[in-house]
């Protein structure tokens, strides 16, 4: 039997807090640091358990944000022994789950208000256009990096070509039509009832 992990709550809380403020573009482009963290560096999470939870939350309506309270539940759980613990492990995922997304929403949300309040009073001036317009970059480049660590999570072995190919396509048709997203993310569920990806 392998030893169960250790859940540090304060390491959690301080490790997601610095996260929170590194977000910029939305929790998602943090991704890679929290599969880091809590993957390979705490064994808190499975590979698995960290794709079930960025695509349980973005599947399920509401803010994508969520994906942080699934890793802590997750978190949580697996450091108590699973679910067959019982209520202790559904305390500690519960205590992990609301450690994860206050320390991700709590420093991100004051700060958020503080800037927005500044940046509206200071819109015409220089600097904030060109912070605006510098940027932009920064969060295509985050974005990259999540999506590139979720293709390699989402490929079935043997077939990584075929998922790779499919979202360069998606990516060019999103670039280049006005094609509905709804009607990409239909598409791609087809072609994954078939088996393709």
């Amino acid at each position: 039997m392998t030893p169960l992990p250790v859940l540090d709550l304060g390491g959690l809380f301080t490790h997601f807090l610095t996260l929170s403020l590194l977000a910029i573009g939305g929790a998602i482009t943090t991704a890679p640091d929290m599969h880091r963290y809590l993957v390979l560096q705490t064994g808190l999470l499975s590979d698995g358990d960290f794709a079930r939870a960025i695509a349980l939350a973005q599947a399920a309506p509401g803010p994508n944000i969520l994906f942080v309270a699934l890793m802590g539940w997750y978190a949580g759980v697996n450091a108590s022994g699973g679910l067959g613990a019982g209520w202790t492990a559904w305390g500690w995922g519960a205590l992990a789950m609301l450690t994860t997304l206050g320390a991700m929403l709590l420093p991100s949300s004051l700060l958020t208000y503080a800037a927005a309040r500044w940046l509206h009073t200071h819109r015409a001036h220089p600097a904030v256009r060109a912070f605006q317009l510098g940027m932009a970059p920064v969060v295509l480049g985050l974005m990259a990096a999540t999506g590139v660590l979720m293709l390699g999570a989402a490929a079935p072995a043997g077939s990584a070509w075929r998922v790779w190919g499919l979202a360069a396509a998606v990516a060019v048709l999103v670039w280049r039509t006005r094609l509905h997203l709804l009607v990409l993310l239909a598409a791609g569920a087809w072609l994954g009832a078939l088996g393709w990806v």
